[in-house]
């Protein structure tokens, strides 16, 4: 953690949700004047795409069936940590890009699936961002989620996950239902042990609950839309948040838990806006008064 160069990690499985997220900080971040430097955790991955499959191959080939982008093996977590450390410090670090698909790679110059070269992160920035499955990762070897300032979890309810995951990976990268299902199923050992607990130390939960049948994912022609969906709020310490003026400023929504607050899926961008703001603020509060 750090009062001069905070540090904000969003994190959430595949398919989670986390990119929309990341859209209502860049809202607040262009509303409140604060300038952000953006990283995202498909950078921190091990292997570009080709690399990747060749390894998971030969790990299929050893009997290892879960080898997936979840776990350690195919991550640099220690690369990650020392960016998040070194950013606390100093604010600077290197940071590279994923490029995912066609748009990207017009954009940054590199073929899908591959990486961008190692780069500096802007000069100046207030706040560093983080976007993708481990900003609050803890393992034997290494402790991420000390790094962060706030620690921000997107978790739907399973089923929704998969949903979610199974018409974005249909409809973006053209797998069928059978080869997502695969992918889930390889995952499932990595997810258990490297995604879930980071969920017990973030700062936010926000999950989705949908209203109607997701019983069976696999069959599931539409994803739940967020007027068909509740999300549970939860605050790891609920101390100095205003849960009365919350609860009379979003419409519908009430507490379940001392610590937590259900709101209507369709409200989502409000709270967030309710809530965040004023964590930012106190954020930038720090900085301005360590500096």
């Amino acid at each position: 953690m750090s009062l001069s160069h905070p540090i904000i990690s969003v994190t959430g499985s595949s398919g989670a949700g986390t990119t929309t997220v990341k859209h209502t900080f860049e809202q607040i971040f262009r509303r409140e004047k604060i300038e952000a430097a953006y990283i995202e955790g498909d950078a921190f991955h091990r292997y570009d795409r080709t690399a990747m499959k060749a390894r998971m191959e030969e790990e299929t080939a050893r009997g290892n069936h879960h080898f997936s982008h979840f776990g350690p093996d195919s991550n640099l977590f220690a690369e990650l940590e020392a960016l998040f450390a070194r950013y606390g410090e100093s604010g600077v670090g290197r940071y590279r890009h994923y490029v995912h698909d066609a748009i990207e790679a017009e954009r940054y110059g590199a073929a899908p699936g591959t990486f961008t070269a190692w780069r500096d992160l802007p000069e100046g920035s207030d706040v560093l961002f983080y976007e993708g499955l481990h900003g609050a990762v803890i393992t034997d070897e290494v402790n991420v989620a000390r790094h962060a300032d706030l620690k921000i979890g997107v978790v739907p309810v399973l089923n929704l996950e998969w949903i979610q995951k199974i018409h974005r990976d249909r409809a973006t990268r053209g797998y069928s239902t059978e080869a997502v299902m695969d992918t889930i199923l390889r995952r499932m050992p990595d997810y258990v042990h490297y995604i879930i607990p980071q969920f017990a130390v973030t700062d936010i939960n926000f999950q989705r609950v949908p209203t109607v049948d997701t019983s069976n994912p696999f069959i599931a022609r539409w994803i739940p839309t967020a007027d068909e969906s509740l999300v549970v709020i939860r605050f790891a310490n609920p101390r100095g948040i205003d849960f009365p003026y919350l609860v009379s400023m979003i419409h519908d929504s009430f507490m379940s838990r001392a610590n937590s607050i259900v709101i209507p899926g369709g409200k989502l961008d409000l709270a967030m806006q309710l809530i965040l703001t004023p964590l930012i603020l106190q954020l930038m509060e720090r900085r301005r008064r360590a500096r």
